[in-house]
């Protein structure tokens, strides 16, 4: 979809775009609204409770005694309190102190365990069948793996690898721990299960690549027949971590072809396509094979052609959810021009190259206290700014990020506010960033801009077909409460 000129933009277009222009042009313009008299810049150097006027009022009003606020993550609770000791440059900083004991070591074994065997949420997260299922699933899958062991050796004694019984039986414990090593690899990585609905397209991606690289290390034991175990062994576990992500990821995308509830006829087809493809590449290279190519050449121009589908594969998936990436560039284009992107525009848009797991990103959603705010200063000059609402946003900017911290009442759409609310500012941030603006004046033209703006951005993301959810947006686990210790 072409640009679209502001001046033909909608009413919530003119709004975002007036408050940025406005923020723009305040660079030499004092905050018109001082919260508390405190002058909020974050990041070194921090005027705030550093000598002057106003931090001596700040600091003569802290509490040393209070908290600050409490946090939750996963089931155990920290409180935030102002540090009675002052760091070298004279300010006081927020200490982080743990409200329960050290959990039981058995207590910390047992939550490793159930995070490889069990979904998050577990039991409310799954039927009640679950739990029978996954168990003679795992029985059978314990009598397949002791077939295997015979299986495998009767095979490579059938092929002649070796007549010499004590030989045979040693090339039958290396193949057996070469598989056995792809099974480990397969399991630790499954843990990370949950990150497969968040960033379905980049994971898929990354699979192909990890199986290209498993490939190579498999045909490089040949310049290496002595090392055969070690690179057999590592390639098996990459190219098993590739098959755990591949087919964890291949559902969802036929279920978002499947427009008459026929996912499991779209699943046979694909499969079908599939497997056709696949027997016809194998006819070809063994054709290819009897003139006696280069090896390295003929791996090469696959891998690219494979990598190539690949990528485009990826590409043509249009998913009506919004993830992180996609929500991204959702928001993105509603500041910007007021108008939210089609699905196909939005997905067309949405980088897969971006690792699922890279974490310098400019917004932090659902972030941990301590990260967000190092001195108290700051935290008590944004607060009076969200007090109606069920989260918090501000900027670090000696971590150049913005973090969106989450109250332990937040539903759905407080979520959804907040990473909203946390690209609003974002946007602020780098069009006054080389200009030197007070962050104040930011915040609250960026609170100005949400309240007016989201209602119309959500209306325009239903009506172009997205499914909005907190769901795939990944929030961080903690929450945190304002209220003091009773």
């Amino acid at each position: 979809m072409a640009p679209i000129p502001f001046k033909q933009g909608a009413n919530s277009s003119a709004l975002v775009r007036e408050a940025v222009t406005r923020a723009t042009l305040a660079t030499s313009a004092p905050a018109t609204e001082q919260i508390h008299g405190a002058e909020v810049r974050f990041g070194p150097p921090v005027k705030i409770l550093a000598g002057d006027a106003t931090s001596a009022k700040v600091e003569k009003g802290l509490d040393l005694a209070s908290v600050l606020c409490w946090e939750e993550v996963e089931g155990r609770k920290w409180r935030y309190v102002v540090d009675s000791d002052k760091n070298a440059r004279g300010v006081r900083s927020v200490k982080a102190v743990a409200m329960q004991n050290p959990a039981p070591p058995i207590e910390d074994v047992v939550s490793f365990i159930r995070s490889f065997v069990v979904p998050e949420g577990f039991p409310d997260s799954v039927t009640p069948s679950f739990v029978p299922y996954m168990s003679w699933r795992a029985l059978k899958h314990f009598f397949g793996g002791a077939m295997g062991v015979i299986t495998t050796q009767t095979l490579l004694r059938s092929v002649g690898v070796c007549q010499n019984r004590a030989a045979s039986g040693a090339v039958a414990i290396n193949w057996i721990l070469k598989d056995g090593a792809g099974r480990i690899g397969k399991m630790i990585f499954a843990r990370q299960g949950r990150k497969f609905d968040y960033d379905l397209k980049q994971l898929r991606f990354s699979a192909d690549l990890l199986l290209e690289l498993g490939a190579g290390i498999e045909l490089a034991t040949a310049a290496a027949p002595q090392l055969f175990l070690p690179m057999a062994c590592l390639a098996n576990v990459i190219k098993n971590v590739a098959v755990v992500t591949s087919t964890s990821t291949r559902t969802p995308i036929y279920k978002s072809y499947a427009r008459a509830e026929n996912i499991g006829d779209v699943t046979a087809k694909g499969e079908c396509v599939g497997n056709l493809a696949d027997l016809m590449g194998t006819g070809m290279s063994i054709m290819i094979s009897k003139h006696n190519p280069s090896i390295a050449a003929s791996f090469a121009v696959f891998s690219f052609g494979y990598l190539f589908s690949s990528y485009k594969e990826v590409k043509n998936v249009v998913l009506n959810t919004l993830n992180r990436a996609r929500f991204t560039v959702a928001v993105d284009s509603f500041i910007r021009t007021g108008y939210v992107p089609s699905l196909k525009e939005g997905n067309s848009k949405e980088n897969i190259f971006s690792p699922p797991w890279e974490r310098h990103t400019s917004v932090v959603l659902g972030s941990r206290f301590g990260d967000a705010f190092q001195e108290p200063a700051s935290f008590l000059a944004t607060k009076p700014l969200f007090e109606s609402e069920r989260y918090m946003v501000t900027y670090n900017q000696s971590k150049d990020k913005i973090y969106a911290l989450l109250k332990d009442q937040a539903k759905s759409d407080d979520i959804l506010k907040a990473a909203f609310h946390a690209h609003v500012l974002l946007h602020f941030i780098n069009s006054t960033k080389q200009r030197g603006m007070d962050f104040t004046a930011q915040l609250v033209e960026s609170c100005k801009v949400v309240s007016s703006s989201y209602g119309a951005f959500k209306n325009k993301a239903h009506e172009q077909g997205w499914i909005i959810s907190d769901a795939l947006l990944n929030p961080g686990r903690a929450r945190f409460c304002a209220l003091k210790e009773q």
